[in-house]
């Protein structure tokens, strides 16, 4: 008997005939609540349509209007190889055609017929300023060539296989880019510099490997990052921009060796990195050439 009460008084609730309630409201009242959710969820769309108006009024297009950026760019180098090892054996071709590949993909955007449809010649060793006059937006920026050629021995134009097959590899620096980077303050660019890297053998102390990497080359001379590609105003501004390139050579590293080298960038403008930051301003890897002679 309880049993049927109570499945009546459920049977109520949903339906009752006798209001005409359904859940415990009438039609109205339920038409009344979901006009107020409806107005309610339309208020809150609108108000967060607001909301992102006003903010996207805030930003530019081609520049960040608050820009919080490492006060020291960060460095790669080409190719990368596993976890920044480069490691091959000489006689065995299969063993470096993939970094000669690599660096041949790398480089094909700045092959001189490329640069030369899409970049101008600029006057070198001065900054090329390209800012706005007044509400008159100086879009898009122009951007300056890098040639292929100026990396020379490096540039797998006159040696396709980059020395990998001799044993005397080139690996290539960039410098991460960063908008409105004006990387010195007396007109002296920026350069590279390459050496062994320090590494721990004890508790307290350290070793290197500066007898087994031998002499290196720098291309361009000196390892230098022209101030004619300075600053960088973005991707949306320099849709055509070029990165600087730096190649160094190894000469005559020491074969069937682990050597861990280091390379930096040299500036009076650019903080030095930290230990906390590997990649700031520097770039650590290692190389091993295996030689069955």
């Amino acid at each position: 008997m309880a049993k049927d009460e109570k499945k009546s008084a459920w049977k109520e609730f949903f339906w009752n005939p006798r209001t005409r309630e359904f859940c415990g409201r009438t039609a109205s009242s339920w038409g009344l609540i979901l006009l107020f959710y409806l107005a309610f969820y339309i208020f809150l769309a609108g108000l967060f349509a607001l909301t992102m108006y006003v903010m996207l009024q805030t930003l530019d297009d081609h520049r960040p209007t608050y820009q919080d950026r490492l006060s020291t760019p960060g460095m790669m180098i080409r190719p990368k190889g596993d976890q920044l090892e480069i490691a091959y054996t000489v006689e065995f071709t299969e063993t470096w055609e993939r970094y000669v590949q690599a660096l041949n993909n790398f480089l094909s955007p700045y092959n001189d017929s490329v640069q030369a449809q899409k970049n101008y010649e600029c006057k070198p060793d001065r900054y090329f300023i390209q800012e706005d006059s007044g509400s008159l937006k100086n879009f898009p920026k122009r951007s300056c060539q890098f040639n292929r050629t100026i990396l020379e021995d490096c540039s797998g134009l006159t040696d396709r296989y980059y020395g990998y097959n001799e044993g005397k590899p080139c690996v290539i620096i960039k410098l991460n880019r960063v908008i409105g980077l004006l990387p010195t303050k007396d007109g002296q660019p920026p350069y590279v510099t390459c050496g062994a890297k320090k590494y721990k053998v004890g508790k307290d102390e350290w070793a290197d490997d500066s007898d087994k990497l031998g002499e290196l080359a720098y291309f361009p001379p000196n390892g230098t990052f022209n101030l004619m590609y300075y600053p960088y105003y973005g991707k949306k501004a320099q849709v055509n921009y070029s990165q600087p390139l730096v190649a160094i050579k190894f000469l005559n590293i020491t074969m069937n060796e682990e050597v861990n080298v280091e390379c930096k960038i040299n500036s009076n403008a650019i903080p030095e990195g930290t230990e906390r930051d590997k990649f700031a301003g520097r770039v650590s890897f290692k190389l091993r050439i295996n030689s069955r002679d």
